[in-house]
């Protein structure tokens, strides 16, 4: 038996002052910092082998408290394929007055369903596609071969990856939200069927 364990980085300045982040390698606030330290709490009995992250310092800051905590030295590796899905001409601007702007109806779409894209940004289906590729390739194969594994990456790679094993719909994906700090762990048996999925809080 094997197990996953996908954590969406601690809070960021931005995701504080409510922005829209996507590629911007913006860093986690001091509660984003706490958030990681409380998970690496949650994850110390937890036989991790290693780590995979994105090339973003939010995640890889929050990856890094968290192995301080559960003091490990594992392989980390890291990946744009993991990155946050880039946002456009929305990076940076305050969803509020975006919503203001275009209209929240608009801005809804953009942010929740699977194929809309914000001007010159991707959609959830964009960051699906790079995103489980990469699982596939090098993840996968690490729980097949028995070993623990924590992702730390971001909210909307995180849900591609969710919908992959949870067999989620591009309908449904729409209505789920992955909070920051709060590790979601997925339970294998030997086959690789998924036995079991739950929150660590």
């Amino acid at each position: 038996m094997s197990t996953l364990i996908i954590l969406r980085h601690g809070q960021s300045t931005w995701n504080l002052e409510n922005r829209f982040t996507g590629e911007v390698d913006i860093d986690l606030s001091p509660y984003g910092e706490a958030q990681a330290k409380q998970a690496g709490i949650l994850l110390k009995n937890y036989n991790i082998k290693l780590a995979f992250t994105s090339v973003l310092k939010r995640a890889i800051r929050t990856l890094s408290i968290v192995l301080k905590e559960i003091d490990m030295g594992i392989l980390v590796f890291k990946s744009k394929a993991l990155n946050e899905r880039n946002y456009g001409d929305l990076q940076g601007l305050n969803k509020t007055e975006t919503e203001n702007k275009f209209g929240a109806e608009q801005v809804h779409e953009w942010r929740r369903s699977f194929n809309a894209r914000p001007p010159n940004g991707e959609s959830l289906k964009d960051t699906f596609e790079r995103t489980i590729p990469y699982f596939l390739k090098e993840i996968e194969p690490q729980l097949q071969a028995n070993k623990n594994v924590l992702i730390v990456a971001h909210g909307n790679s995180l849900r591609a990856i969710m919908m992959y094993l949870e067999k989620i719909s591009e309908t449904e994906i729409a209505y789920i939200t992955l909070a920051t700090g709060i590790p979601r762990v997925y339970e294998f048996t030997s086959d690789m069927k998924l036995h079991a999925v739950h929150y660590l809080s």
